[in-house]
């Protein structure tokens, strides 16, 4: 007696087709999962067993053997214990031949519920993909998979429902997508009193994709204007909101009858954070903080005092948009086009060049903390920018500043230059022009490039910040609506790259 079922696995953020075989066969009883599968896979056979007995089903006294294949590639997590299942259903006739154009996926309880697995949403995409038509998942991850369109999604309660159908006795009603509603209230630069200069800065990040650096005293608004950062980035598109909710999805994260991420991912770790929750890892091979910064904003407040091998592991992310991890059993990558946003104090104890503070620091002291972020890492940061204490007549000040759709509004203007300008290119923001295109859309007036030549010799930047300079200038000039970069946008741009000289 032999059965085939169809079910997904997840490498990387992408699904794969697995196929579950399924066998009874005479002999002693026994229950083998075979197909390289981990300990949560190999635990199914007693949820399997349990849900059977326990809905007063019949279960074989036979040897049964489970094949998940392609064999080769390691299968884990508890979401094969649905297709098992039917598998074992099937192989013994309780219920007629199972269509090849059917796939599941869940994960059961001892009574036969079924619980939501991480993944879906990659899974309904390969699906798809794979000409399946009809897919039966936990109900809780029904409104996940339908995100997908073009196969009928059918959330499942209890595997009763699910047998009743199979059998032709019950009708299952096929989930339609349910936008999820975001209920918070979304955070306003208007509430932020003063730092014009640092809003400005933000606004040029914003519109060209740029990281950038805060540097202040405690208390000077740095957190503040970070966290709403979101508010003033254009909405994701269904491309990025896909990609974002996938990483979401194989994290575990999405929450239960959840859908599309449509809001820009806000990631905020802790100094402590290690190197592989960062860039991420495990047995499993998980995304990190930077993947699920993906297409948003990743924040480090108290930058220097992360460790120094977290702060180097951001390197290359930041260079390539892609966290690339290698262990010995497996190498995986995972999308990371963020921007980063950090802040820090000017010193150990936060007042050094502040007027209403003085300073406890010594010099040694100081350059010992500005020292924790290598000039390398620094390099990689376009803007650095300098908030000082929020005066009295700002606190005070009871007219509205500025709000986020105002300053959203010009930072769309200038992400649609280029967008257009790069159309086809394969990239779509200022801060991710590759070198053989700079000289092509960074032209620059005669005077313009006088200036930048005296302040290359002055301050010894490097290629990477020269880079730096010329698409912050890129991005001013988008936000002015220019096509050629003046000597004004490069004065600008260079006033954002004072912390080479700290370094």
């Amino acid at each position: 007696m032999f059965s085939k079922i169809y079910s997904f696995g997840v490498l990387g953020i992408d699904g794969y087709v697995v196929t579950v075989e399924t066998h009874i066969s005479g002999g002693l009883p026994a229950f083998d999962i075979v197909g390289l599968p981990d300990n949560a896979v190999k635990e199914a056979k007693e949820r399997v067993r349990s849900a059977i007995k326990n809905n007063q089903i019949s279960y074989p006294s036979s040897r049964i053997t489970v094949n998940l294949a392609p064999s080769d590639i390691k299968k884990t997590g508890a979401v094969y214990d649905l297709p098992v299942l039917l598998g074992i259903l099937s192989a013994k006739g309780d219920v007629d031949a199972i269509s090849e154009k059917y796939a599941f996926a869940g994960q059961l309880s001892l009574d036969g519920n079924l619980r939501s697995v991480p993944g879906i949403l990659p899974m309904a995409i390969k699906a798809k993909e794979e000409g399946f038509t009809h897919f039966f998942v936990p109900a809780d991850n029904a409104n996940e998979a339908a995100v997908v369109d073009g196969i009928s999604i059918f959330g499942i309660e209890h595997i009763s429902q699910l047998i009743g159908f199979l059998k032709g006795e019950t009708v299952l009603k096929e989930h339609i997508y349910q936008p999820v509603e975001i209920t918070e209230e979304p955070l306003d630069f208007a509430d932020v009193k003063g730092q014009e200069e640092a809003k400005r800065a933000l606004e040029i990040a914003a519109a060209g994709g740029h990281n950038i650096l805060m540097v202040g005293p405690p208390g000077s608004g740095k957190s503040m204007l970070a966290k709403r950062m979101p508010s003033i980035l254009p909405p994701l598109t269904r491309e990025e909101a896909i990609q974002t909710t996938k990483l979401y999805s194989i994290s575990g994260l999405i929450a239960k009858n959840g859908g599309l991420i449509t809001k820009r991912p806000f990631r905020n770790p802790h100094h402590t954070v290690s190197a592989p929750a960062l860039t991420g890892g495990g047995n499993n091979a998980r995304p990190g903080e930077i993947s699920l910064a993906n297409n948003g904003v990743l924040f480090l407040d108290e930058f220097p005092q992360f460790h120094k091998d977290v702060l180097e592991s951001l390197r290359a992310p930041l260079e390539d948009n892609v966290v690339t991890i290698s262990r010995v059993s497996y190498t995986q990558t995972y999308p990371s086009n963020i921007m980063l946003v950090a802040a820090m104090n000017p010193c150990p104890c936060g007042y050094y060049g502040t007027e209403n503070h003085t300073c406890t620091c010594s010099e040694t002291r100081r350059q010992q903390y500005m020292n924790r972020i290598s000039g390398p890492m620094m390099d990689r940061i376009d803007l650095h920018v300098h908030l000082e204490d929020v005066e009295w007549e700002d606190l005070t000040n009871t007219e509205q500043g500025e709000t986020s759709a105002e300053i959203l509004e010009r930072v769309i203007a200038a992400r649609n230059i280029q967008a257009a300008r790069y159309k086809g290119l394969g990239f779509d923001t200022n801060s991710n022009i590759p070198s053989k295109y700079m000289a092509k859309f960074c032209k620059i007036t005669p005077k313009g490039t006088q200036i930048l030549k005296k302040v290359f010799d002055n301050m010894n930047l490097s290629a990477r910040s020269y880079d730096k300079v010329l698409k912050v200038a890129r991005t001013i000039a988008d936000l002015d609506g220019e096509e050629i970069i003046n000597e004004m946008h490069i004065l600008e741009a260079v006033q954002y790259r004072d912390m080479d000289r700290e370094i």
